[in-house]
């Protein structure tokens, strides 16, 4: 994915055991066991939360029998969600480090160990040893890869003959700047930022039917917005939570996002695509 150590430019991917400060301040300890209700507020690092994951398991038809591939899978809240609620066995594979090794403890004190395996590697050219999944899941990731080709094609292997592809991702709605562009890589490591039209063609081009499309862009906007009010009117308890330093993180990052969305530079698009037999 190009790099574990220039992702972290983003603001988000850093400090991400503060999840640790939020459990304490619900009565938590950093041993206590957990359920997947304890964390769903702070382990969602994609917008809308469960409603998110919610919708791809409709659409995907998750249940007990599915075995799933989570891609960029981060601290692993989309992972453990869909294990508990489908009972699913989900594979979530998460490039840095830090991040898959909290995935880790958290799922094995939600209970989840026997559900979800987390993985610490590259998607591009991890070894799943011969191993199919029924869908490929991803939320908020792909846009850090840059060879979307080589991407597309890996996961097409990585699927069975009737297998899925679900995916909430980034994209442009105008034609940015060279400038423009490498403000949003420091920011958000944008590296791959198609239109929402380009999205669809590149996966119809490399081994997918699209079922359906979706343009977030309004959504995201209007989400991303209220998120950076929230968090900003909760300044004194976030500060307390967290340290000065964290809030000013992540208001940083919030504040890029909002604007970026709220002046029409980036979109999203919710996509289900289907392994092309043909």
């Amino acid at each position: 994915m190009n790099g574990s150590l220039n992702i972290k430019s983003m603001n988000l991917y850093n400090n991400v055991d503060r999840i640790f400060n939020e459990l304490n301040e619900i009565g938590k300890s950093d041993s206590d066991n957990l359920s997947i209700k304890d964390l769903t507020k702070f382990d969602q690092f994609h917008y809308h939360g469960t409603d998110a994951i919610d919708i791809a398991i409709d659409l995907l038809e998750i249940n007990s029998n599915s075995k799933i591939l989570d891609v960029g899978s981060g601290i692993g809240g989309p992972a453990r969600y869909i294990a508990s609620k489908t009972g699913a066995k989900v594979t979530a594979i998460e490039l840095q480090s830090d991040q898959n090794n909290l995935a880790s403890n958290l799922t094995n004190r939600c209970g989840l160990a026997t559900k979800v395996n987390h993985l610490c590697g590259d998607i591009l050219d991890y070894d799943f040893k011969g191993q199919k999944f029924d869908a490929v899941v991803s939320w908020l990731t792909l846009y850090h890869i840059t060879n979307h080709k080589i991407l597309l094609t890996k996961l097409n292997d990585l699927l069975n003959l009737n297998g899925f592809f679900y995916t909430e991702d980034i994209t442009s709605r105008v034609d940015l700047s060279d400038a423009e562009l490498k403000d949003i890589e420091k920011e958000i490591y944008g590296k791959h930022l198609p239109s929402f039209d380009k999205y669809i063609s590149n996966l119809e081009h490399n081994g997918f039917s699209v079922v359906s499309s979706e343009d977030m862009s309004n959504s995201w906007t209007e989400f991303t917005k209220t998120r950076i009010k929230t968090y900003n009117s909760e300044k004194d308890r976030n500060i307390r939570v967290h340290g000065k330093e964290v809030f000013e993180s992540l208001s940083s990052f919030y504040n890029f996002v909002g604007q970026n969305f709220s002046n029409g530079k980036l979109g999203g698009i919710r996509i289900v695509a289907k392994k092309d037999l043909n």
